[in-house]
């Protein structure tokens, strides 16, 4: 019975390509890249799967590429001469996405006529040239099989991942599995995204987890260390973890990350082939879950059962008797934001009150982040159990010029006329005053480099399971 023959987590940077430029400092990135090219040669797989953070993305569904063959090339990293093109393994590739139907597991078929409608192009990305590079230095004779994670669940990630170890056995396939992603995209001042002591800690944790096989560990990691480090491939490991269905070895061929990136190259072995994690692995998240709700403030608790009575009751809930009397006595603007592994869903609210209580406030704006955003599609009940959510409470604004602001500890309205904007403090990516009055002027319609009106004011914050 053929099976998957190898599971591999590679990086994806340009710059270790020859031709796109120097790759010195990363050397060990690129021989321990280089070797597992050699040790799949040794295999021979007939197809190679690979999941990707940078093809065609969706929030709600997993991309599976879906034409005869498929190309690529660097040119956008000025290396156009590096180009793969490969031929799909189209009954893999229908067999994953049958099961994953069948699991309810959401999969766009993409391919040149379905992209056209999102103006995107049918094409490899280099989150998948890249790895492919190393390998079609010691082996061709593959076909492959293309995807690019959804921002789905991480249960759904690893079900997806079952998915395809499945459909190999089906098919009886010898395949080999690449989850490519880079680690924390923060670890230096220097480097091209805003640092976080966070993005190291992130990096070593994880790979620790990884070589431990701990995979409810993985699972089970701090939402707030996961955002901070602002990785791309973790979503790419809950599926390859998904794929070994089991316990698992992992082993270290080489980690560093002189740019900025982390960038981690690791191969896995199954341990005991046909356990069952997942039921260990569902109940370790409920458990998660059951915590943070228990462990949440009065005014988060609030936002949630907003959400919760809504959707059971399609109208606003009135106020609890047992709410808190600070809620109910006190007014003030509030912000409700929703979240989705870290991804903003939602977040709507009041610079002034315009409600009796901070407690309806909190009520309203609960239900508007969720229904009523117009960058989102509304959210589905089904969703609930995977928002984090925040509520800011707003102190008066005052007026103020721009050398009394400060992007961290000040939120800032700018008007003019009948056009205002808002920006709440402590923003990613949000570091200088500047950058805070471009993004309010351009949310208000209004000119940055003209006049407007200034005004600043304090947030609290509260988060849930904080």
């Amino acid at each position: 019975m053929k099976d998957i023959l190898g599971f591999y987590l590679m990086p994806h940077p340009p710059i270790s390509v020859p031709e796109v430029g120097d790759n010195r400092e990363i050397r060990a990135t690129v021989d321990a890249c280089l070797a597992i090219g050699k040790e799949i040669k040794e295999k021979a797989p007939q197809t190679i799967i690979v999941i990707t953070p940078h093809g065609v993305m969706f929030s709600d569904a997993i991309a599976i590429s879906f034409e005869d063959t498929i190309y690529g090339d660097l040119g956008r990293f000025r290396a156009r001469n590096v180009k793969i093109e490969k031929a799909i393994d189209l009954e893999l590739a229908q067999e994953i996405a049958l099961l994953a139907e069948q699991d309810d597991i959401s999969v766009a078929k993409i391919n040149t006529r379905y992209l056209s409608d999102y103006n995107h192009n049918y094409e490899l990305d280099h989150g998948t040239i890249v790895p492919l590079y190393f390998i079609e230095k010691e082996y061709r004779d593959y076909r492959l099989v293309h995807i690019t994670y959804g921002l789905l669940g991480s249960l759904d990630l690893y079900r997806f991942g079952m998915m395809i170890k499945e459909a190999v056995w089906h098919l009886n396939r010898d395949a080999v599995i690449i989850a490519s992603g880079d680690l924390s995209h923060r670890l230096t001042k220097s480097g091209p995204y805003p640092y976080s002591p966070q993005g190291k800690v992130f990096d070593e944790t994880l790979i620790g987890l990884l070589e431990k096989g701990d995979t409810v560990g993985i699972f089970t990691m701090s939402p707030d260390l996961i955002e901070e480090a602002g990785e791309c491939g973790l979503r790419s490991v809950y599926i390859l973890l998904g794929s070994l269905a089991g316990s698992f070895h992992g082993r270290r061929l080489s980690y560093e990350g002189p740019f900025g990136v982390g960038y981690g190259v690791m191969s896995f072995s199954p341990v005991e082939l046909n356990q069952n994690v997942y039921p260990l692995l569902k109940a370790a998240m409920e458990k998660k879950r059951k915590a943070k709700k228990a462990n949440s403030n009065d005014y988060v608790r609030l936002a949630r059962m907003s959400l919760e009575y809504y959707f059971k009751h399609r109208k606003k809930m009135p106020v609890p008797a047992d709410c808190a009397k600070e809620l109910k006595e006190r007014q003030a603007g509030v912000f409700v934001s929703l979240k989705k592994y870290g991804n903003l869903r939602g977040c709507i609210g009041t610079f002034m009150p315009t409600q009796d209580s901070i407690a309806m406030e909190i009520i309203e704006n609960a239900i508007s982040a969720a229904m009523r955003d117009p960058r989102f599609p509304s959210v589905r009940e089904a969703e609930l159990d995977d928002l984090d959510i925040s509520v800011d409470v707003l102190s008066l604004p005052e007026s103020a010029r721009k050398e009394d602001l400060d992007p961290k500890n000040y939120g800032v309205i700018v008007s003019k006329g009948y056009k205002r904007g808002l920006l709440l403090p402590d923003l990613e990516g949000v570091d200088t005053v500047t950058e805070q009055l471009r993004i309010a002027c351009s949310k208000a319609g209004i000119a940055p480099d003209g006049d407007y009106d200034i005004e600043r004011f304090k947030v609290v914050r509260y988060q849930e399971g904080k």
